[in-house]
């Protein structure tokens, strides 16, 4: 581990407890200067160096108060909302004292003197967006915001059952680690039907992917980063989320989700998250059943109902306009047929800045308003909006948090239907924007194992060291066991010709979508459409003739392959099974990305039909003039390029993002679908030899949930 890795790594261990205490099991001290010591331990002895011991000198920083500025308005233990305009602009000024270090050991020495100033959640946040983006700091990673935080992601009474574990070893012979389980038993039962689809709100790795993606893709901080087509990229990554919760809840039996159009009616979802904030044991707040939002008054703000009404008023009159309105008066017409690469933007970029309200980005931020953060903020107070009762947020106020509401989809769901309002609006594609001459794909088939057109979904178990993030007042690792959704690892095969006398540059683009509706009826293409999900895109060079291509699952363009956590990363980026990670350039911009656990929908025991799509389009018309070289390929779909142009030319959800003229002209690629139906047999239905083989897959991958088989059409 490189000495900037070491020094910055451990900033993040237990960001709670005063930094001046010793880390990683004492083998790490950051010697502070005495005027910053906790009170009783400027008169400790100093620890000096010794074998197995680093110790990292901190020197003190003159005026530091100062430079903070609003950094220090967020109380510890308190909720760090990036939904809350002030609290940004304490982000924006805390990032900034950052950013004027020279060097990662200036860096190192300024956090250490921040660390115990400022709120916790501000302190990672801020130092986070840093390291990603500062160009000496390319090699070092971050670690996991489920074990920074683990009580955002880990349910108090677990938490409970692990202190008294820990309790219970000073009066026992001491153990190497101490290992809870935290299994299916989320925020609430399944008398509940919101609670049935608990297990993929509440994952870890979902719920860590929406807060880095944050990072990646802030509102607002603009300092030291290029965000080619982020609105647009806010509209996409939404709005495959939102697809696939929709296959989730559709798997387990529940409707696609209502959006949330009336802040007049109570919202029937309650959400008690039974969490805490951090070691402070403050509760995030509880929204009960049946529950009206009101106009804010806390926070130093105040948001009025009527005021979000007009936002949205005003946004859908620019959509059916097809042009906004600047703040100096002038018009920019609304219109997707623009070529980005060439610095034009794209109508759906626009719409995206208006939406997500970034100031600096957005055409007329006075006029069109904030929101989607106001939209956040008012329901994560909802249940104490003038703050008499002195409540903290609800986890609608994190991005770390938020999507283990079932709010949170609804609302999302209604921000989807403004971008899928102006979407309608764009002209259909044409047979020669779909079709790529001399190029058809002839048969796809997926294998998983030894078996072919057969994919297996269950439930699996992931660790995380709780006692990286919250003090447990032992040295011994603490260990959570999370239960989440996975599934066995698969390759496509994809067989494609080119009838062309040379060699082409291809795309292929595959996509996944639900086959039947709630009510088992075929749906429609126009019914399917905003539920097919991106699986994987990819650049390959086609020979002339038959062209036979294979591909992982776990190369997709769209997920994070490995997840690193503090061990990782203190053994030299050595994975839990022994394997090496590979040398990246951009290490922690590089951990963005969709969990590759959750890359497949869940599906039925009984079997689930699912279709997937298969389009090869054009490299050449695709490909975009990157200003540098691609630091790494993963997630690129959702998290794009750091300091680069989003790598792909068209539209984001191209072929899916517009309606087609008719179901019947829809061209060749269409014809080239294959139907994916989850087969999982019961018991009763096999032959003997059949079902001994399934009792061995059960064995072998847990509970089966789905068992997907693919077949031509």
């Amino acid at each position: 581990m490189s000495e900037d890795q070491r020094g910055l790594l451990y900033l993040f261990e237990q960001p709670s407890r005063a930094i001046a205490f010793p880390r990683a099991a004492g083998s790490v001290v950051y010697d502070m200067p005495p005027e910053q010591m906790p009170p009783g331990m400027e008169l400790a002895p100093r620890s000096g160096p010794s074998p197995g011991r680093t110790v990292v000198t901190v020197s003190p920083v003159d005026n530091l108060k100062d430079e903070l500025g609003s950094a220090l308005s967020i109380p510890k233990g308190a909720v760090f909302s990036v939904f809350l305009k002030q609290h940004r602009q304490a982000a924006k000024d805390l990032i900034a004292c950052f950013l004027k270090r020279r060097s990662p050991a200036e860096l190192r020495n300024i956090a250490a003197n921040v660390h115990d100033m400022v709120n916790e959640s501000l302190f990672v946040y801020s130092l986070s967006f840093v390291i990603i983006r500062r160009s000496d700091l390319r090699n070092v990673r971050l670690p996991p915001i489920y074990e920074t935080f683990p009580s955002w992601f880990v349910p108090e009474p677990t938490i409970a059952k692990a202190r008294e574990e820990v309790s219970k070893q000073r009066y026992m012979p001491k153990t190497e680690r101490i290992v809870v389980d935290h299994g299916l038993e989320f925020s609430g039962t399944d008398e509940n039907p919101e609670h049935r689809v608990a297990y993929w709100r509440e994952d870890y790795g979902i719920n860590a992917h929406h807060w880095h993606w944050h990072i990646v893709f802030p509102a607002e901080i603009e300092i030291a980063l290029h965000r080619d087509r982020k609105g647009e990229l806010f509209y996409y990554m939404h709005q495959q989320m939102m697809a696939r919760y929709d296959m989730e809840r559709m798997s387990v039996g529940l409707g696609r989700i209502v959006k949330l159009d009336n802040w007049r009616e109570p919202i029937p979802e309650g959400y008690f998250p039974k969490l805490t904030t951090g070691n402070s044991s403050l509760n995030w707040g509880s929204r009960p059943d049946g529950l009206s939002v009101k106009n804010l008054t806390r926070h130093r703000i105040r948001i009025n109902i009527n005021e979000m009404e007009m936002w949205r008023d005003r946004i859908f009159e620019a959509i059916h306009l097809k042009k906004v309105v600047q703040e100096d008066g002038k018009e920019i017409q609304l219109t997707d047929d623009l070529d980005p690469d060439r610095g034009q933007k794209r109508g759906i970029d626009i719409v995206g800045d208006m939406l997500e309200a970034d100031t600096r980005l957005s055409p007329n931020y006075t006029f069109y308003g904030d929101m989607h953060n106001f939209g956040h903020v008012l329901l994560a107070l909802a249940h104490d909006p003038d703050g008499v009762h002195r409540e903290e947020m609800g986890v609608m106020g994190d991005s770390g948090t938020a999507m283990r509401d079932p709010v949170f989809y609804r609302w999302h769901r209604y921000i989807d239907d403004i971008f899928q309002e102006y979407k309608f609006l764009q002209k259909p594609y044409t047979e020669d924007q779909l079709n790529f001459p001399e190029v058809s794909v002839d048969k796809v088939t997926v294998t998983a194992g030894l078996e072919n057109n057969v994919l297996y979904t269950y439930f699996n178990m992931r660790e995380i060291e709780a006692s990286r993030g919250l003090d447990f007042d032992s040295d011994t690792p603490v260990i959570v066991r999370l239960t989440h959704l996975d599934h066995k690892p698969f390759k496509y095969h994809f067989q494609i010709s080119n009838k062309s006398r040379s060699k082409v540059e291809a795309t292929i683009r595959v996509f996944i979508a639900p086959m039947l509706n709630i009510r088992n009826m075929r749906m429609n293409f126009f019914e399917q459409r905003t539920l097919f999900a991106e699986m994987d895109k990819f650049q390959i060079s086609l020979k002339p003739g038959k062209n036979i291509i294979e591909r992982r699952d776990d190369e997709s363009s769209i997920t994070l392959p490995r997840e690193f956590n503090f061990r990782n990363i203190e053994r030299g980026e050595v994975y839990e099974d022994g394997t090496v990670a590979p040398p990246e350039s951009d290490g922690s911009f590089c951990a963005c990305g969709w969990p590759q656990h959750v890359l497949l929908p869940r599906g039925k025991p009984e079997g689930m039909p699912f279709q997937l799509v298969v389009m090869v389009t054009d490299w050449n018309e695709d490909k975009v003039n990157q200003p540098t070289p691609r630091a790494c390929g993963n997630a690129a779909s959702f998290c794009g390029i750091l300091n680069g142009k989003y790598p792909d030319k068209k539209p984001m959800g191209f072929p899916f993002d517009r309606l087609p003229i008719t179901r019947r002209t829809v061209p060749g690629w269409w014809r080239s679908t294959w139907g994916v139906s989850a087969t999982c047999p019961s018991q009763k239905s096999t032959s003997s030899s059949r079902r001994k083989k399934s009792q061995r897959n059960r064995r072998h991958l847990g509970k089966c949930y789905s068992k997907k088989r693919a077949h031509g059409r």
